[in-house]
Protein backbone atom coordinates (compact mmCIF):
# COMPACT_ATOMS: atom_id res chain seq x y z
CA UNK A 1 0.00 0.00 0.00
CA UNK A 2 3.01 2.20 0.71
CA UNK A 3 5.48 0.62 -1.21
CA UNK A 4 7.78 2.67 -2.89
CA UNK A 5 6.29 5.47 -1.53
CA UNK A 6 9.25 8.10 -0.05
CA UNK A 7 7.92 10.10 2.87
CA UNK A 8 10.03 13.38 3.98
CA UNK A 9 9.36 13.47 7.46
CA UNK A 10 9.79 16.72 9.58
CA UNK A 11 9.76 16.32 13.25
CA UNK A 12 9.54 19.35 15.29
CA UNK A 13 10.18 20.37 18.97
CA UNK A 14 7.13 19.18 20.98
CA UNK A 15 6.46 16.49 23.86
CA UNK A 16 4.53 14.53 21.30
CA UNK A 17 8.01 13.95 19.43
CA UNK A 18 8.38 10.85 20.62
CA UNK A 19 5.23 9.85 18.67
CA UNK A 20 7.05 10.15 15.52
CA UNK A 21 9.75 7.21 16.05
CA UNK A 22 6.38 5.15 16.20
CA UNK A 23 5.14 6.91 12.95
CA UNK A 24 8.09 6.24 11.29
CA UNK A 25 8.29 2.52 12.63
CA UNK A 26 4.44 2.25 11.03
CA UNK A 27 5.85 3.62 7.53
CA UNK A 28 8.72 1.12 6.99
CA UNK A 29 6.41 -1.57 7.73
CA UNK A 30 3.62 -0.45 5.25
CA UNK A 31 6.60 -0.29 2.36
CA UNK A 32 7.79 2.68 2.79
CA UNK A 33 10.71 4.85 2.33
CA UNK A 34 11.35 7.71 5.45
CA UNK A 35 13.56 10.14 5.53
CA UNK A 36 13.87 12.70 8.54
CA UNK A 37 14.67 16.28 8.88
CA UNK A 38 15.02 16.88 13.26
CA UNK A 39 14.89 20.39 14.09
CA UNK A 40 17.01 21.80 16.79
CA UNK A 41 14.29 21.88 19.09
CA UNK A 42 12.90 18.98 18.32
CA UNK A 43 16.41 17.40 19.03
CA UNK A 44 15.63 18.09 22.84
CA UNK A 45 12.57 15.58 22.66
CA UNK A 46 14.03 12.83 20.07
CA UNK A 47 17.61 11.79 18.68
CA UNK A 48 19.32 11.60 15.62
CA UNK A 49 20.36 8.51 16.19
CA UNK A 50 16.89 7.32 16.97
CA UNK A 51 15.61 8.67 14.15
CA UNK A 52 18.58 7.02 11.70
CA UNK A 53 18.29 3.50 13.35
CA UNK A 54 14.90 3.85 12.29
CA UNK A 55 14.44 5.10 9.06
CA UNK A 56 18.09 3.58 8.25
CA UNK A 57 18.97 6.36 6.58
CA UNK A 58 20.71 10.06 7.45
CA UNK A 59 18.72 12.79 9.47
CA UNK A 60 19.30 15.66 8.16
CA UNK A 61 19.53 19.13 10.58
CA UNK A 62 21.82 21.44 9.43
CA UNK A 63 20.68 23.84 6.88
CA UNK A 64 24.42 25.23 6.39
CA UNK A 65 25.96 21.68 6.01
CA UNK A 66 28.26 21.64 3.02
CA UNK A 67 28.75 18.50 3.22
CA UNK A 68 24.43 18.02 2.68
CA UNK A 69 24.57 20.78 0.92
CA UNK A 70 26.50 19.44 -1.92
CA UNK A 71 25.16 15.35 -1.25
CA UNK A 72 21.20 16.48 -1.24
CA UNK A 73 20.85 20.78 -1.37
CA UNK A 74 17.39 21.48 0.55
CA UNK A 75 15.67 22.14 -2.50
CA UNK A 76 16.91 18.45 -3.65
CA UNK A 77 15.67 17.28 -0.12
CA UNK A 78 12.14 18.94 -0.42
CA UNK A 79 11.43 17.73 -3.98
CA UNK A 80 12.61 13.48 -3.74
CA UNK A 81 9.61 12.61 -1.25
CA UNK A 82 6.06 11.76 -2.58
CA UNK A 83 4.84 13.68 0.84
CA UNK A 84 5.77 16.03 3.35
CA UNK A 85 4.66 15.12 6.98
CA UNK A 86 5.37 17.46 9.88
CA UNK A 87 4.68 15.09 12.98
CA UNK A 88 4.31 17.37 15.61
CA UNK A 89 3.86 20.25 13.69
CA UNK A 90 4.18 23.10 16.43
CA UNK A 91 2.36 26.78 16.79
CA UNK A 92 5.97 27.35 15.96
CA UNK A 93 6.44 25.87 12.70
CA UNK A 94 2.77 26.47 11.47
CA UNK A 95 3.64 30.17 11.72
CA UNK A 96 6.96 30.17 9.69
CA UNK A 97 5.58 28.65 7.03
CA UNK A 98 2.51 30.33 6.91
CA UNK A 99 4.60 33.70 6.73
CA UNK A 100 7.16 31.55 4.38
CA UNK A 101 10.22 32.25 6.64
CA UNK A 102 13.17 29.98 5.86
CA UNK A 103 15.68 30.31 9.02
CA UNK A 104 16.46 26.76 9.10
CA UNK A 105 16.35 23.46 7.21
CA UNK A 106 13.01 22.55 8.10
CA UNK A 107 11.28 25.28 7.32
CA UNK A 108 13.49 25.71 4.28
CA UNK A 109 12.36 22.27 2.74
CA UNK A 110 8.69 23.95 3.72
CA UNK A 111 9.33 26.59 1.17
CA UNK A 112 11.00 24.75 -1.43
CA UNK A 113 8.74 21.72 -1.95
CA UNK A 114 6.50 21.61 -4.64
CA UNK A 115 4.49 18.54 -3.00
CA UNK A 116 2.02 17.93 -0.71
CA UNK A 117 2.12 19.00 2.87
CA UNK A 118 0.83 17.35 5.45
CA UNK A 119 0.87 18.75 9.22
CA UNK A 120 -0.03 16.80 12.46
CA UNK A 121 -0.53 19.53 15.11
CA UNK A 122 0.45 19.17 19.23
CA UNK A 123 1.14 22.22 21.14
CA UNK A 124 -0.58 23.31 24.56
CA UNK A 125 -4.44 24.08 24.14
CA UNK A 126 -3.89 27.63 24.89
CA UNK A 127 -1.81 28.19 22.42
CA UNK A 128 -3.68 25.91 19.70
CA UNK A 129 -6.86 28.29 20.65
CA UNK A 130 -5.35 31.66 20.24
CA UNK A 131 -6.51 33.66 17.30
CA UNK A 132 -2.67 34.12 15.67
CA UNK A 133 -3.04 30.14 15.32
CA UNK A 134 -6.67 29.72 14.22
CA UNK A 135 -5.61 32.56 11.09
CA UNK A 136 -2.46 30.61 10.69
CA UNK A 137 -4.39 27.45 10.34
CA UNK A 138 -6.73 28.91 7.97
CA UNK A 139 -4.46 30.60 5.82
CA UNK A 140 -2.27 27.81 5.24
CA UNK A 141 -5.93 25.14 4.56
CA UNK A 142 -6.55 27.76 2.15
CA UNK A 143 -3.18 27.04 0.34
CA UNK A 144 -3.98 23.13 0.71
CA UNK A 145 -1.72 22.25 3.55
CA UNK A 146 -3.56 18.86 4.82
CA UNK A 147 -4.21 18.84 8.75
CA UNK A 148 -4.93 15.76 10.56
CA UNK A 149 -6.16 16.06 14.52
CA UNK A 150 -5.03 17.47 17.23
CA UNK A 151 -7.18 15.17 19.37
CA UNK A 152 -8.77 16.45 23.11
CA UNK A 153 -7.18 15.26 26.14
CA UNK A 154 -4.93 15.72 29.34
CA UNK A 155 -1.88 17.65 27.86
CA UNK A 156 2.26 16.77 29.28
CA UNK A 157 1.69 20.06 31.43
CA UNK A 158 -1.34 19.15 33.21
CA UNK A 159 -3.73 20.83 31.46
CA UNK A 160 -6.81 19.35 29.25
CA UNK A 161 -8.59 20.44 26.01
CA UNK A 162 -7.38 20.36 22.00
CA UNK A 163 -3.84 19.87 21.69
CA UNK A 164 -2.79 16.50 21.12
CA UNK A 165 -0.92 15.20 18.25
CA UNK A 166 -2.95 12.82 16.65
CA UNK A 167 -2.19 8.90 16.88
CA UNK A 168 0.57 7.42 15.10
CA UNK A 169 -2.06 5.31 13.52
CA UNK A 170 -4.30 8.00 12.66
CA UNK A 171 -1.67 10.03 10.70
CA UNK A 172 -0.53 7.12 9.21
CA UNK A 173 -4.11 7.00 7.80
CA UNK A 174 -3.85 10.62 6.91
CA UNK A 175 -0.61 9.75 5.15
CA UNK A 176 -2.70 7.20 3.02
CA UNK A 177 -5.26 9.00 1.93
CA UNK A 178 -3.22 11.85 1.01
CA UNK A 179 -1.07 9.67 -1.21
CA UNK A 180 -4.18 7.70 -2.42
CA UNK A 181 -6.18 10.33 -3.55
CA UNK A 182 -5.62 10.11 -7.06
CA UNK A 183 -4.88 6.32 -7.18
CA UNK A 184 -6.49 4.06 -9.60
CA UNK A 185 -9.05 2.73 -6.47
CA UNK A 186 -9.28 6.00 -4.78
CA UNK A 187 -13.04 7.02 -3.43
CA UNK A 188 -14.00 2.95 -4.24
CA UNK A 189 -14.23 0.98 -1.05
CA UNK A 190 -13.17 -2.85 -0.59
CA UNK A 191 -14.19 -6.24 1.52
CA UNK A 192 -11.24 -8.82 1.43
CA UNK A 193 -11.81 -12.18 3.60
CA UNK A 194 -8.52 -14.46 4.86
CA UNK A 195 -7.73 -17.16 6.69
CA UNK A 196 -9.32 -20.38 7.99
CA UNK A 197 -12.19 -20.70 10.06
CA UNK A 198 -12.42 -22.36 13.72
CA UNK A 199 -15.71 -24.27 14.26
CA UNK A 200 -15.98 -25.36 17.52
CA UNK A 201 -16.21 -29.17 18.46
CA UNK A 202 -16.00 -28.63 22.30
CA UNK A 203 -14.21 -24.91 24.77
CA UNK A 204 -10.25 -26.97 23.38
CA UNK A 205 -11.19 -28.29 20.44
CA UNK A 206 -12.41 -27.10 16.37
CA UNK A 207 -12.27 -27.74 12.93
CA UNK A 208 -10.15 -25.74 10.95
CA UNK A 209 -8.11 -25.98 7.75
CA UNK A 210 -4.50 -25.47 6.53
CA UNK A 211 -4.98 -21.72 5.42
CA UNK A 212 -2.38 -19.35 6.23
CA UNK A 213 -4.04 -16.42 5.16
CA UNK A 214 -0.94 -15.12 3.11
CA UNK A 215 -2.83 -14.33 0.26
CA UNK A 216 -5.68 -12.67 1.54
CA UNK A 217 -3.92 -10.27 3.84
CA UNK A 218 -1.33 -9.53 1.05
CA UNK A 219 -4.34 -8.74 -1.49
CA UNK A 220 -5.77 -6.32 1.38
CA UNK A 221 -2.71 -4.44 1.40
CA UNK A 222 -2.53 -3.84 -2.17
CA UNK A 223 -5.99 -3.23 -2.72
CA UNK A 224 -6.01 -0.13 0.38
CA UNK A 225 -2.05 0.80 -1.67
CA UNK A 226 -4.17 1.46 -4.66
CA UNK A 227 -6.50 3.84 -2.96
CA UNK A 228 -9.61 1.51 -1.70
CA UNK A 229 -11.37 2.08 1.76
CA UNK A 230 -10.09 -1.52 2.64
CA UNK A 231 -11.79 -3.79 5.31
CA UNK A 232 -10.36 -7.44 6.17
CA UNK A 233 -12.41 -10.16 7.76
CA UNK A 234 -9.54 -12.63 8.81
CA UNK A 235 -9.90 -15.80 10.42
CA UNK A 236 -6.96 -16.80 13.22
CA UNK A 237 -3.55 -16.72 11.45
CA UNK A 238 0.40 -15.63 12.81
CA UNK A 239 0.25 -13.13 10.15
CA UNK A 240 0.05 -9.52 11.41
CA UNK A 241 -2.42 -6.81 10.57
CA UNK A 242 -1.76 -4.89 7.15
CA UNK A 243 -1.02 -1.54 8.05
CA UNK A 244 -3.73 1.41 6.85
CA UNK A 245 -6.36 -1.71 6.58
CA UNK A 246 -9.58 -1.77 8.93
CA UNK A 247 -8.99 -5.42 10.68
CA UNK A 248 -12.21 -7.67 11.54
CA UNK A 249 -10.97 -10.57 13.55
CA UNK A 250 -13.15 -13.23 13.87
CA UNK A 251 -12.72 -17.36 14.13
CA UNK A 252 -16.39 -19.41 12.94
CA UNK A 253 -17.74 -19.15 9.56
CA UNK A 254 -20.41 -17.52 11.32
CA UNK A 255 -18.87 -14.54 12.38
CA UNK A 256 -17.29 -14.10 9.35
CA UNK A 257 -20.90 -13.85 7.32
CA UNK A 258 -21.82 -11.53 9.88
CA UNK A 259 -18.93 -9.71 9.34
CA UNK A 260 -19.05 -9.32 5.75
CA UNK A 261 -22.56 -8.49 5.68
CA UNK A 262 -22.09 -5.23 8.14
CA UNK A 263 -19.29 -4.27 6.05
CA UNK A 264 -21.46 -3.84 3.41
CA UNK A 265 -22.20 -2.00 0.74
CA UNK A 266 -18.86 -2.32 -1.08
CA UNK A 267 -17.61 -1.92 -4.48
CA UNK A 268 -15.22 -4.92 -4.16
CA UNK A 269 -15.20 -8.10 -2.46
CA UNK A 270 -12.81 -10.70 -2.56
CA UNK A 271 -13.48 -13.76 -0.27
CA UNK A 272 -9.76 -15.36 -0.43
CA UNK A 273 -10.67 -16.92 3.03
CA UNK A 274 -10.54 -20.98 3.19
CA UNK A 275 -13.62 -21.00 5.27
CA UNK A 276 -15.06 -24.61 6.30
CA UNK A 277 -18.45 -25.70 4.78
CA UNK A 278 -19.34 -27.39 7.72
CA UNK A 279 -19.66 -26.99 11.69
CA UNK A 280 -20.43 -28.63 14.52
CA UNK A 281 -24.10 -29.19 15.00
CA UNK A 282 -23.98 -28.73 18.68
CA UNK A 283 -20.84 -27.90 19.85
CA UNK A 284 -20.30 -29.53 23.14
CA UNK A 285 -20.22 -26.79 26.05
CA UNK A 286 -17.44 -28.65 28.20
CA UNK A 287 -14.36 -31.02 26.81
CA UNK A 288 -15.69 -34.04 25.64
CA UNK A 289 -13.99 -36.78 27.78
CA UNK A 290 -13.35 -40.55 26.85
CA UNK A 291 -14.23 -41.87 30.34
CA UNK A 292 -12.95 -45.27 29.28
CA UNK A 293 -15.11 -45.56 26.40
CA UNK A 294 -13.51 -46.76 23.41
CA UNK A 295 -16.22 -45.89 20.95
CA UNK A 296 -15.43 -41.67 19.73
CA UNK A 297 -18.07 -39.39 19.70
CA UNK A 298 -19.95 -39.06 16.62
CA UNK A 299 -20.20 -35.34 15.25
CA UNK A 300 -23.03 -34.51 13.73
CA UNK A 301 -22.22 -31.51 11.16
CA UNK A 302 -24.44 -28.49 9.91
CA UNK A 303 -23.46 -27.30 6.98
CA UNK A 304 -22.55 -23.33 7.09
CA UNK A 305 -23.62 -20.04 5.31
CA UNK A 306 -21.93 -19.39 2.28
CA UNK A 307 -20.38 -15.97 2.16
CA UNK A 308 -19.49 -16.11 -1.39
CA UNK A 309 -23.12 -16.83 -2.85
CA UNK A 310 -24.63 -14.24 -0.43
CA UNK A 311 -22.43 -11.77 -1.13
CA UNK A 312 -23.22 -12.08 -4.95
CA UNK A 313 -26.80 -12.03 -4.16
CA UNK A 314 -26.80 -9.56 -2.07
CA UNK A 315 -29.69 -7.24 -4.46
CA UNK A 316 -29.14 -3.53 -3.88
CA UNK A 317 -26.46 -4.06 -1.87
CA UNK A 318 -24.31 -6.42 -4.23
CA UNK A 319 -20.45 -5.22 -4.37
CA UNK A 320 -19.97 -3.98 -8.28
CA UNK A 321 -17.61 -6.95 -8.45
CA UNK A 322 -17.24 -10.40 -6.50
CA UNK A 323 -14.31 -12.36 -6.99
CA UNK A 324 -14.47 -15.83 -4.77
CA UNK A 325 -11.29 -18.02 -4.39
CA UNK A 326 -11.39 -21.94 -5.37
CA UNK A 327 -8.77 -24.03 -3.29
CA UNK A 328 -8.51 -27.61 -5.50
CA UNK A 329 -6.70 -30.85 -5.28
CA UNK A 330 -8.08 -31.49 -8.77
CA UNK A 331 -9.62 -30.87 -11.91
CA UNK A 332 -8.33 -27.28 -10.78
CA UNK A 333 -10.06 -25.13 -13.33
CA UNK A 334 -13.29 -27.18 -14.26
CA UNK A 335 -14.13 -27.00 -10.42
CA UNK A 336 -13.46 -23.06 -10.43
CA UNK A 337 -15.72 -22.59 -13.55
CA UNK A 338 -18.39 -24.33 -12.24
CA UNK A 339 -18.25 -22.84 -8.71
CA UNK A 340 -18.70 -19.10 -10.81
CA UNK A 341 -21.69 -20.59 -12.40
CA UNK A 342 -23.15 -21.69 -8.98
CA UNK A 343 -22.05 -18.85 -6.45
CA UNK A 344 -22.85 -16.28 -9.26
CA UNK A 345 -19.63 -14.63 -8.85
CA UNK A 346 -17.70 -12.25 -11.69
CA UNK A 347 -14.46 -14.13 -11.14
CA UNK A 348 -13.04 -16.45 -9.79
CA UNK A 349 -9.18 -16.81 -8.89
CA UNK A 350 -8.55 -21.33 -8.99
CA UNK A 351 -5.20 -22.31 -7.03
CA UNK A 352 -4.23 -25.92 -6.30
CA UNK A 353 -4.02 -26.70 -2.53
CA UNK A 354 -2.62 -30.53 -2.71
CA UNK A 355 -0.45 -31.15 -0.68
CA UNK A 356 1.80 -31.05 -2.90
CA UNK A 357 1.89 -27.81 -4.07
CA UNK A 358 2.91 -26.22 -1.25
CA UNK A 359 0.24 -23.24 -1.80
CA UNK A 360 -1.23 -23.63 2.23
CA UNK A 361 1.51 -22.12 4.30
CA UNK A 362 3.53 -21.46 1.80
CA UNK A 363 4.76 -17.93 0.17
CA UNK A 364 4.28 -19.03 -3.63
CA UNK A 365 1.37 -19.50 -6.11
CA UNK A 366 -0.36 -20.83 -9.05
CA UNK A 367 -3.48 -19.52 -9.95
CA UNK A 368 -5.65 -19.28 -12.48
CA UNK A 369 -8.28 -16.46 -12.88
CA UNK A 370 -11.58 -17.52 -14.63
CA UNK A 371 -13.97 -14.51 -16.09
CA UNK A 372 -16.70 -14.23 -18.50
CA UNK A 373 -14.09 -13.36 -21.00
CA UNK A 374 -12.96 -17.09 -20.20
CA UNK A 375 -10.06 -18.60 -18.17
CA UNK A 376 -6.41 -16.76 -17.41
CA UNK A 377 -3.74 -19.57 -16.85
CA UNK A 378 -0.94 -16.84 -14.66
CA UNK A 379 2.42 -18.38 -13.92
CA UNK A 380 3.72 -19.63 -10.68
CA UNK A 381 4.89 -16.62 -8.65
CA UNK A 382 5.29 -15.20 -4.89
CA UNK A 383 1.94 -14.41 -3.23
CA UNK A 384 2.37 -10.55 -3.24
CA UNK A 385 2.87 -10.86 -6.56
CA UNK A 386 -0.11 -12.21 -7.11
CA UNK A 387 -2.11 -9.73 -5.32
CA UNK A 388 0.00 -6.91 -7.27
CA UNK A 389 -1.82 -8.76 -10.14
CA UNK A 390 -4.82 -9.30 -9.11
CA UNK A 391 -4.60 -5.63 -7.52
CA UNK A 392 -4.14 -4.10 -11.23
CA UNK A 393 -7.08 -6.06 -12.76
CA UNK A 394 -9.24 -4.58 -10.09
CA UNK A 395 -7.89 -1.16 -10.61
CA UNK A 396 -8.50 -1.65 -14.46
CA UNK A 397 -12.14 -3.17 -14.56
CA UNK A 398 -12.88 -0.07 -12.72
CA UNK A 399 -11.50 2.45 -15.01
CA UNK A 400 -13.15 0.57 -18.05
CA UNK A 401 -17.16 0.59 -16.12
CA UNK A 402 -16.19 4.06 -15.29
CA UNK A 403 -15.36 5.09 -18.60
CA UNK A 404 -18.67 3.89 -19.76
CA UNK A 405 -20.67 6.36 -17.31
CA UNK A 406 -22.15 8.75 -19.50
Amino acid sequence: MLQGKRILLIVAGGIAAYKSLELVRLLRRGGATVCAVLTESGAQFVTPLSLQALTEDKVYSDLFSLTDECEMGHIQLSRDADLVVIAPATANILAKLRAGIADDLATAVLLATDKSVLAAPGMNVRMWEHSATIENLAALASRGVLFVGPNAGDMACGEHGAGRMAEPQEILAAIQSALNAETPLGGRSALVTSGPTWEAIDPVRYIANRSSGKQGHAIASVLAGLGARTTLVTGPTRLGDPVGVHIVHIESAREMFDACADALPVDIAVCAAAVSDWRVAKAAGQKLKKDGNATPPVLKLSENPDILAALAAAGSRRPKLVVGFAAETEYVVEHAVSKRQRKGCDWVVANNVSSTSGTFGGDDNTVHLISDMGTEDWPRMGKEEVAARLGARIAAHFEKYTSCIP
